[in-house]
């Protein structure tokens, strides 16, 4: 499981765009949300590059 720090997911509504950010290029990929924390943990057959990639397009990038 691929986990990601996301310091501007502050709420369910960023959650949900993370999610449909990630759904969108893995449509089977798992994913779960914490936005106090703000972590994502996902479970799909990409790389992280590739994620990190789609979070940083859809205005959440992972701060590593």
């Amino acid at each position: 499981m691929l986990r990601f720090h996301i310091p501007n997911m502050t709420c369910g509504g960023c959650a949900k765009s993370v999610t449909r950010a990630l759904l969108s290029v893995d449509p089977q990929a798992r994913i779960e949300t914490d936005p106090p924390t703000r972590e994502v943990r996902v479970e799909s057959t990409l790389d992280a590059n590739a994620l990190r990639s789609v979070l940083s397009e859809a205005g959440y990038p992972d701060q590593q």
